[in-house]
């Protein structure tokens, strides 16, 4: 049996092409930063649905190539060194398949460094923190009498707003050039409404993010990316 069927994973997802990039997601914010960066870069990919539920994530098949159990993660048959890649957290797929293809990741070491920058951004800020807003203002947590959770990560949000509209101020794309930056960042800005937090946070006095959420949301294959996998 080929790598990735000799995986663990395959127990429970057989990859039907096994020669293509494997894909084991959910299209949450995480989820579709890769699917939307195979559809930006063209690459041939097999998508799997890992749901978000116990039995998928911290299944023994799923743990045994993301031992973390969040999505997404990959497998790519055809790595750099000649051997089978098996990748997990997003911010690193990311850069991965942005260095396999020479897209979306800068010209030179300066805009290299520039993007990871702003990727580096997204991971230890905004997703963190829009994911608690979401938890504390729209799930669970909003159930807690305390306001101080949710009055927590609402100025939170406030506060990285204010500093993607800042960095925005010139230009369209947040380190410069479309970048897998902005596939992370995009997707998170987008939660805010499915969150029901747009108005708390103040997003429309934001419009510098506003246009450039509708800039990244108009894209072909951010519009195909977001579906993958399908919900069904």
């Amino acid at each position: 049996m080929t790598f990735p069927n000799a995986h663990p994973i395959a127990t429970r997802w057989p990859a039907s092409h096994p020669d293509r990039i494997q894909l084991y997601s959910f299209p949450t914010p995480n989820g579709v930063k890769a699917s939307i960066a195979l559809e930006e870069m063209g690459l041939p990919y097999e998508a799997h649905k890992v749901t978000l539920a116990d039995a998928d994530v911290k299944s023994d098949a799923f743990l045994a190539l993301n031992p973390n159990n969040k999505i997404p993660a990959i497998i790519d048959p055809n790595g750099p060194d000649g051997e089978p890649v098996a990748m997990f957290e997003s911010g690193a797929i990311l850069i991965y398949l942005a260095e396999k293809t020479g897209r979306f990741i800068g010209k030179t070491a300066t805009e290299k460094a520039k993007v990871i920058q702003w990727l580096m951004f997204q991971m230890g800020g905004v997703g963190p923190m829009f994911g608690q807003l979401g938890f504390f203002y729209k799930f669970a947590g909003s159930q807690i009498e305390d306001p101080r959770p949710q009055e927590r990560y609402i100025n939170e949000a406030k506060r990285l707003l204010n500093v993607v509209e800042t960095a925005l101020e010139g230009q369209d794309w947040i380190a410069g050039d479309y970048s897998i930056a902005d596939i992370a960042l995009g997707p998170w800005l987008g939660a805010l409404e499915f969150y029901g937090a747009r108005e708390v946070t103040g997003w429309d006095n934001h419009p510098r993010t506003v246009a450039y959420l509708e800039r990244f949301l108009a894209r072909p294959a951010v519009q195909r990316g977001r579906l993958i996998p399908s919900r069904d």
